[in-house]
């Protein structure tokens, strides 16, 4: 029973709607889907009937901004099951506010530079929470003033270092909250937590200290960002402290940095079973 438990949606930074990508996940036979949107869950209840339309169970998810504050790194968060996910909502409207703040000011920065309109990149931010710099290329490469979206445009305008934003891209972790204050959060909601792509953000010691303290539930061991090095040390420190392993595309369809279909890195059967019978009440 193929799953896969992190695929983004237009309400954040994908380039499909919530219906494109249950139907693809239907063709590809994908038959469980978590919708982890950033810090939103807000396609929670639509896809829900949309799934059962087309025959996929649709796991309620969210990925979650954070902020590891003692190494000063960014790390994600992924949410699964939450029993009470208005709990929830405070947390995903802090984050998407300072995000669109933040958004706009790029944008703005961006036009001084690039004669384009604000209305050509609103276009393809239209359905989600916020701007996010995938938003801002697709509306140059319509201009003509590149062909790529990641590429040396990308570079000159979002390198944290030299690039024409860089001031209000080193802004963006300003607004994130503190990693156990989210995980915490996700357990009072009665949701599971588990730690995304912890290559990305080089975030193994801070996963292990989380599983230490019995603040996280699991880590996602099947990500398109881990050899199969990597993969065996993340599931070996997730039996030594009894994590949930998960896996999944991390689909963003035109967006992405690589191509990469639904269904990719599916999470194990077993591991599924876990995440589906899993109870953590709501406090």
């Amino acid at each position: 029973m193929k799953a896969d438990l992190h695929c983004h949606t237009t309400i954040s930074d994908g380039s499909l709607g919530i219906s494109d990508i249950i139907k693809q996940a239907d063709r590809d036979d994908v038959r469980y889907l978590a919708i982890t949107d950033h810090d939103s869950l807000a396609s929670l209840s639509r896809s829900a009937v949309l799934g059962k339309r087309y025959n996929v169970t649709v796991i309620p998810a969210a990925e979650f901004s954070a902020f590891d504050s003692v190494r000063g790194r960014k790390v994600h968060i992924l949410c699964y099951m939450p029993e009470k996910p208005d709990r929830l909502e405070g947390l995903c409207l802090r984050t998407s506010e300072g995000r669109m703040k933040l958004g706009k000011s790029i944008a703005m920065r961006v036009l001084g530079k690039y004669p384009i309109t604000l209305e050509s990149i609103l276009k393809y931010s239209a359905g989600s929470k916020a701007i996010y710099k995938c938003h801002i290329m697709h509306a140059l490469m319509d201009y003509g003033y590149t062909t790529d979206l990641y590429g040396s445009v990308y570079d000159e305008i979002f390198d944290a270092k030299y690039g024409l934003c860089a001031p209000q891209v080193r802004q963006e972790a300003d607004f994130y909250p503190d990693v156990r204050f989210v995980t915490t959060l996700i357990k009072a909601s009665g949701g599971i937590s588990v730690m995304a792509h912890p290559k990305v953000y080089d975030s193994m010691e801070l996963l292990e200290e989380l599983a230490a303290e019995g603040a996280i539930d699991g880590a996602e061991v099947w990500h398109s960002s881990a050899d199969e090095k990597f993969r065996g040390e993340v599931t070996e420190l997730a039996k030594q402290y009894g994590l949930i392993t998960t896996g999944g595309s991390d689909f963003h369809g035109f967006y992405n940095h690589y191509a990469i279909q639904i269904g990719s890195n599916p999470t194990p059967e077993d591991e599924l079973d876990k995440i589906l019978n899993h109870k953590v009440k709501a406090i």
